[in-house]
């Protein structure tokens, strides 16, 4: 990644440039200019390169910037350091639609069908999960991984230990969701995403003792940031703890907001020797869901990231470089929970219109929904490879009725039952299969 600039202005020598600020934001061309500058919260190697005024230069205009952030700016603080964030128009108004379609009642009409979450949600968990690990560094496919997790395969490398165990871990994050966060449940979070992968085992589920972590560029090697010694991590959890368990009577903060807050911590902080980017991740979605964001479990917002992540690497630089303004990460992740509900929302239209032609394979006779949605995979991918916790896993449904079903489809005809080993059977499409589908049903969507 290219190095970031350091902007002409820090805390050091603002002092100098507070007159120059001052005359130029009063002035209505370059009122103007600021509100636009401030929507899209652009940083000092954008602002360079902005066409201006020609009796102004843009190290001026930089300290009108500052000047007029610092009027409207937030603090939150942490041990001994100070972190500052705006909220502006363009802010506000994706916090509001977030309220409505991402929280509360009004969200939870009509998006996901009633009789289909716990299958949604398993899907949607899958796809965090992988791509949480993808981010950091983890090398599978995205078919690959959710049949290892579908088929409960045992992983065979480092990143698909990384997937199992943000799979695992998310599930958990589901089950405690209600509950304050204690350094104790942050230490079995960070234990759990890290079972196995890291150099040291001993490493699991502790804080680092050492200042040897540095965050370095993967591309150039660069190191991008120095974190706060391990001596001042406990004072720094601790404070995140009260942050995350409570909120200030003095200062209102969005609970998005705030969880976007919590997630750069983490990162800032780096309490772990490794998995510090999953662990904070897992705190964002875990924050929101005891704040009553319902649908982030349907969300996976690290498969965006993944397709961003020299933005996300930028978005932690630009922050901690311009005098620790959150504003930067802030408006990152709100752009990519935009995205993530956007991909969302069209997905779910695919998947109602997949779920009409599964009335078609539901006309078969004798043929439940299940089985009718089984016969639909194999119609779609002939040459898949059904085992018995896979089908358990897709539907959420026992071992039993998965059992059930498919010996149900094998005696209909559809199946073939085949010895994979001395342990285990597969199912997979029979010879009879097209002509059992095409005879009483005609399908015509291909």
């Amino acid at each position: 990644m290219r190095k970031i600039e350091k902007a002409p202005i820090s805390k050091e020598n603002r002092s100098s440039a507070i007159d120059k600020g001052i005359s130029l934001i009063v002035r209505r061309d370059i009122k103007e200019l600021l509100n636009s500058i401030n929507d899209e919260y652009l940083y000092w190697d954008k602002i360079k390169y902005k066409k201006i005024p020609e009796d102004i230069n843009h190290e001026d205009l930089w300290s009108a910037i500052k000047i007029s952030r610092s009027l409207h700016s937030k603090t939150v603080q942490f041990g001994s350091y100070e972190f500052n964030y705006n909220i502006t128009d363009a802010t506000q108004l994706i916090l509001h639609n977030f309220d409505l379609n991402i929280g509360g009642q009004l969200g939870s009409i009509g998006l996901i069908p009633e009789d289909d979450k716990k299958q949604y949600l398993i899907s949607s968990i899958m796809e965090e999960a992988i791509a949480s690990s993808q981010i950091e560094g983890a090398v599978t496919t995205r078919k690959e991984a959710k049949e290892m997790l579908r088929k409960n395969k045992k992983p065979r490398t480092k990143s698909e230990q990384m997937i199992l165990n943000n799979y695992f871990t998310i599930k958990h994050i589901l089950d405690i969701q209600n509950q304050a966060l204690t350094i104790e449940i942050l230490l079995e979070v960070h234990r759990l995403i890290s079972n196995q992968t890291l150099d040291e085992g001993s490493d699991e589920g502790k804080f680092r003792e050492t200042n040897d972590v540095k965050v370095v560029d993967a591309i150039d090697g660069e190191i991008v940031h120095v974190p706060p010694s391990y001596e001042e991590i406990p004072v720094l959890m601790k404070d995140l703890c009260n942050f995350f368990n409570h909120d200030d009577n003095t200062q209102f903060i969005h609970p998005i907001i705030k969880g976007c807050i919590i997630h750069f911590m983490i990162g800032f902080i780096h309490p772990f020797v490794d998995g510090n980017g999953r662990t904070a991740r897992a705190l964002f979605y875990w924050y929101l869901l005891s704040k009553g964001y319902w649908l982030t479990e349907y969300l996976s917002i690290s498969r965006l990231i993944v397709r961003t992540k020299t933005q996300y690497a930028r978005a932690y630089i630009y922050s901690e470089q311009d005098d620790n303004d959150l504003t930067y990460f802030i408006k990152y992740k709100l752009k990519t929970m935009t995205l993530a509900y956007d991909s969302l929302r069209r997905y779910m239209q695919r998947k109602i219109s997949e779920k009409k032609k599964l009335v078609e394979f539901q006309k078969l006779k004798g043929v439940n929904e299940r089985q009718a949605q089984i016969i639909k995979w194999i119609y779609e991918e002939g040459d898949l490879l059904l085992y018995t916790k896979e089908v358990e896993t897709r539907l959420n449904i026992s071992n039993q009725t998965a059992r059930v079903d498919l010996n149900g489809l094998v005696k209909l005809g559809y199946l073939e039952e085949i010895d994979v080993n001395k342990k285990q059977k597969a199912f997979c499409k029979s010879d009879d299969f097209d002509s059992l589908i095409e005879s009483p049903i005609k399908l015509t969507f291909n």
